[in-house]
């Protein structure tokens, strides 16, 4: 495996590309692993580009919980909430009739448990904000779109840069959930819609970046470019 070039990436100390001229990628990848491992590896047949658009789901993709779920651990409704959250993720349930029908079981949960679970329970993914920040200063516009709420989305995309985010929005009345949302729903189509519209006030061409876990995410990871 000759190496044509040896250099660090961009001025980044951290990460060291490798150019060979020719070669085979399993044996390039099993070199590595054996001096380098553990690490993080890109093998590509070309010059990488870098999106112009990145657009993420929020819950188990950015964050490592499902935030809905953990507000029912402290209405103590977790098991009941998280079995329909799944079968919404599966594909196997109407999204937001899912969602109205766990949200209304989440009534007269006080908002401060919100900012509890919040400050409690949510933590980021190994290199969210890493990713994120190393996209926009390439250029690269950063979205968090989800089907969870402003009241933790807000917040999460505060915490690692995105710089827009579109979610549900919890009805709030005495400081206690009401068990309604306001506004439209935050569905597949949206997330989906959301994309091609921040796709589309780029210039002609413009390449795109989506990342989610779940069956209402697949339309917007289909329509990334």
């Amino acid at each position: 495996q000759p190496i044509a070039r040896a250099s660090l990436f961009e001025n980044d100390s951290d990460v060291l590309e490798l150019v060979l001229a020719n070669g085979d990628a399993a044996i390039l990848r099993a070199v590595i692993d054996t001096h380098f491992q553990p690490c993080d590896l890109l093998v590509t047949d070309h010059v990488p580009q870098i999106p112009r658009v990145f657009v993420s789901d929020m819950d188990s993709t950015m964050i490592g919980q499902e935030c809905i779920d953990e507000l029912a651990d402290f209405a103590g409704l977790k098991h009941h909430i998280a079995a329909i959250t799944e079968r919404a993720m599966q594909g196997e349930l109407d999204f937001e009739s899912a969602l109205r029908e766990r949200v209304l079981l989440l009534r007269d949960l006080s908002e401060d448990a919100i900012a509890q679970c919040l400050a409690t329970r949510i933590v980021p993914m190994p290199g969210a904000r890493v990713l994120v920040e190393t996209l926009k200063a390439h250029g690269c516009r950063t979205v968090l779109v989800t089907g969870g709420f402003h009241h933790f989305a807000d917040p999460v995309a505060e915490m690692l840069g995105f710089e827009h985010v579109v979610a549900n929005r919890l009805e709030i009345a005495a400081r206690k959930l009401t068990g309604g949302l306001v506004g439209a729903i935050t569905d597949s189509s949206v997330k989906r819609a959301t994309l091609l519209a921040e796709v589309a006030r780029m210039r002609a061409g413009a390449t795109s970046l989506a990342t989610g876990d779940g069956g209402n995410d697949i339309p917007m990871i289909e329509a990334a470019t």
